[in-house]
This record gives structure tokens, sequence and C-alpha cells, in this order.
């Protein structure tokens, strides 16, 4: 997994690159398909996916797809307010905060979501399948669910 930082204070993450074989009157044609996940790291995070016959062209298109979608996450400082769960096709990805100076505790694919927006101490585990696509977009989906104090306190209108 690698990681750079461009001009918009954007940083990318390449969880996966995977290479695709056509056969052809001469012989193989390869292409190469790339998953990425683009960040500001101040609560920002979305990922992109790009495909194309060299893999720098294939991250250069996730990357462009990824600055597209970038979404706003909730953190309280460096973790985030609450427990949650996030859902995609058959993988679960269980987000838990976690004290200043634990670090992330993550598998690759769900460590970079959480690096790539900025999230410094936090605790998850996933659940089913294993696959780094679904567990990025599982990521992604139950950091959309977090909500902050004042949040709720609108959305219910009552006073916690």
């Amino acid at each position: 997994m690698s990681d750079n930082n461009h001009e918009g204070g954007l940083v990318d993450k390449v969880v996966k690159i995977r290479r695709c074989s056509a056969t052809v009157k001469g012989g193989r044609r390869f292409s190469f398909t790339a998953l990425v996940v683009v960040g500001d790291g101040k609560g920002k995070v979305a990922w992109g996916y790009g495909k194309a016959n060299e893999v720098p062209p294939a991250v250069n298109k996730a990357v462009q797809d990824g600055t597209r979608k970038l979404a706003s996450i909730c953190m309280q400082g460096s973790t985030i307010p609450h427990a949650v769960e996030g859902r995609f096709g058959a993988s679960r990805v269980l987000l838990l905060p976690a004290r200043p100076g634990t670090g992330v505790i993550a598998g690759a694919a769900v460590r970079a979501v959480c690096e790539a927006c900025g999230i410094h101490d936090i605790l998850t585990k996933s659940y089913g399948s294993a696959n780094s696509a679904n567990l990025v977009k599982a990521t992604l989906d139950a950091l959309n669910k977090l909500r902050t104090k004042s949040q709720i306190e609108n959305l219910r209108g009552v006073e916690l």
C-alpha cells in the first residue's frame, strides 16, 4: 500500500491493484485496475476506482474518481464520537472509539480509509468477506453513519 501527497492537501492510498488478462490472437493483453482511498487528513474521505492498460494511469484515474466523491466525516478529536457498524456486500466493519495514543488498530483496507480521513486513534474489527473493495465501502458506510452529540440533539429536538 503506497500513499502520495497532492498539491490540494489530499492524500491518496493505493489499497489494491489487480491485473486482468484478455487472450487475443497475438497472446495475452493485460489491463490493470486500481482501488484508491483519497482523503484530506481533516475529516474528508472517498474511494476511487480506475482501469487502464498500465498501472500509473489506472491509479491516476482512481485518484480523480475519488476526489470527485469526497464526503465529510464527523470526528471527535483524533477519534470517532461513538461505536458504529458499516456493511457492504458480505463485509461488516465495526469501528470503536479509542483513547489518544492507541493508534489505528485495523487491517490494510480499513487502515487506509482511517488514515486518509485523519483518524489517529481507533479500534476496528472486520467480519465476513475480506474483499478489500467491500471492506473500504463498508468502512465508509460506517463513517457516514457517525453523528456528534449536537447533531443528534438537533435531529431529535431535545437536550441530551
